[in-house]
């Protein structure tokens, strides 16, 4: 049932016990309280009667899929965006709408999925930009900035030079750097934006600890992420949101992942395994003995149509055997076939004719042209190869995108709008397009995921699957070992930049892998051949 607001009503009820949840607490120290807010961009509701309360000390996680609303409503927190309706106090003040510099001033800062450090500047530098320390005639006092920095970061335990440039920083230190920059600007609240999408375990563990030391000093964060158990793992309280509109909040504590996602996703949530066994055809790529940066004496054989699943701990070697394939690293020994003929390795150009395609990790530095449109994404690896028809003919274009659009559900207004206009998922949609478009018969896909809400994996999965039914061969890298088990044939898993183990579909286990992935197997084997 719904409510003549358009609300179902068991939404509304939990809307209004939140409120009077917040409102009656008497222990809490409310520091953030953004009510009724309301956003629309042309005509279309994007934030419909949302409420956040957040408390000090509190660490909250912000639940929602692609579009549902979260980046919007924390750009209007942060000033990025005014509100049409509603209001923000944070701290007992009314914060202004619309307004960055206030945001700032009071206490809140945005740490972006896509990091916003200067790779040109040291670290320092990054830290004091816009903030400089001045002495006499207004001469830059870098040694106090240095100090400064370095105290700071010690007392995160962060080992970082104060000196070093940030683009030698790998993606664990610079997340760090953005925190550091948050804290240096004195900030009450952190807003994390998907902060573990890039880091390793080991990173993860130590973002984490430094989350929880500031926590206990009262710093407030709001966490948004797709991955359910860091959210259990580091949250106190959730609020979901789902197509714009407020459906439920409480205590991490008194809901479990499944329950969290059907909120976020709806009644079309499932969990069940995707995988479908399928037939399989000749062998079509065949990767003998290649070592290169970061791997060694790697490999292995793919029939047309079978899905193969790569992991292991960051810095394993998948990567950048995959790389290697697509012709961006070179190798120093070893020969990889197409479909029975050697290619000359360490050309795109050449792995591009081959029918190779790659979706490359980290979608905004390897595959996103932000300045181009939706269309022009699509068409652009097309047009690089097809020397014989340089000339662009945009009807038959726009035909093609239309098509591809249907294919995989990709969700955009009009292909002229810029790829930026999208959500992550349907971003990585664009970029699948963009290789099928080239007649890719190869398609290496590296993190495919990486950001993308829970419906929209789903999405991607069944997409792999109906991709190798039409007899695609398809090579996946993830960190996650069940999106491996809903769509692999076998995991081939590295360690240390060597094939550890070659499993089959019913072998893939997590434990199973791990083992693997953490040389554990070996280790063990070694300490028993040694007996």
């Amino acid at each position: 049932m719904y409510s003549a607001a358009g609300m179902p009503e068991k939404a509304l009820r939990q809307h209004s016990l939140y409120e009077h949840e917040q409102n009656t607490e008497e222990n809490a120290l409310e520091l953030l309280k953004m009510e009724h807010i309301q956003k629309a961009f042309y005509g279309v509701k994007v934030l419909d009667d949302i409420s956040l309360h957040i408390e000090q000390g509190e660490i909250h996680a912000l639940l929602g899929e692609n579009g549902a609303g979260k980046s919007t409503l924390m750009n209007i927190l942060s000033g990025v965006y005014t509100r049409d309706g509603g209001s923000v106090v944070f701290d007992g003040k009314e914060l202004p709408n619309g307004s960055i510099n206030a945001a700032e001033q009071a206490g809140i800062a945005f740490v972006h999925q896509e990091l916003n450090v200067f790779n040109d500047l040291k670290v320092y530098e990054n830290l004091f930009l816009g903030k400089e320390c001045t002495g006499f005639l207004g001469r830059l006092d870098k040694k106090a900035m240095i100090s400064e920095t370095e105290e700071l970061l010690q007392e995160m335990g962060v080992s970082i030079d104060p000196l070093e440039l940030a683009g030698n920083l790998d993606t664990g230190k610079k997340q760090l750097l953005e925190i550091a920059k948050a804290l240096h600007s004195r900030a009450k609240l952190i807003i994390l934006d998907e902060p573990t999408t890039a880091l390793n375990n080991e990173e993860i563990d130590h973002l984490f600890g430094i989350v929880r030391n500031l926590k206990a000093k009262g710093t407030s964060f709001i966490f948004i992420s797709h991955k359910m158990p860091e959210i259990f793992r580091i949250a106190d309280r959730y609020t979901v949101l789902r197509n714009a509109r407020f459906i439920r909040c409480g205590n991490i504590a008194d809901t479990t992942p499944e329950e969290v996602t059907r909120d976020m996703v709806g009644e079309t949530y499932s969990n069940e395994d995707v995988y479908e066994e399928r037939e399989t055809g000749d062998v079509v790529l065949k990767v003998e003995r290649i070592s290169g940066n970061g791997f060694r004496d790697v490999s292995f054989q793919m029939k047309r149509g079978e899905i193969i699943g790569f992991t292991g701990l960051q810095g394993a070697g998948c990567s950048e055997v995959l790389q290697a394939i697509f012709g961006y690293e070179g190798i120093s020994s070893g020969e990889i076939e197409v479909k029975g003929t050697a290619y000359r390795h360490g050309s795109i150009h050449q792995a591009m004719l081959e029918k190779i395609g790659m979706v490359a990790a980290n979608r905004k530095e390897n595959s996103v042209i932000p300045d181009m449109t939706l269309l022009e994404n699509m068409y652009v690896s097309r047009h690089t190869i097809d020397s014989k028809n340089p000339h662009i003919n945009k009807k038959k274009e726009l035909e093609k995108f239309e098509s591809y659009g249907k294919l995989l559900n990709i969700k955009a207004n009009s292909p002229e709008n810029l790829i930026l206009s999208l959500s992550g998922g349907n971003q990585q949609k664009v970029i699948l397009a963009r290789w099928l478009n080239t007649e890719a018969e190869i398609l290496l896909m590296d993190n495919p995921t990486q950001g993308i809400d829970v419906g929209a994996k789903e999405e991607i999965y069944r997409l792999i699957l109906q991709l190798a039914k039409q007899g695609k061969t398809i090579i996946v890298n993830t960190l996650e070992i069940p999106e491996i088990k809903k769509i692999a044939d076998r995991c081939i898993v590295f360690y240390h930049g060597q094939i550890a183990a070659d499993l089959k579909h019913s072998e893939i286990d997590e434990e199973q892998v791990m083992l693997y992935a953490t040389g554990a197997i070996g280790a063990q084997k070694k300490v028993t051949e040694e007996v």
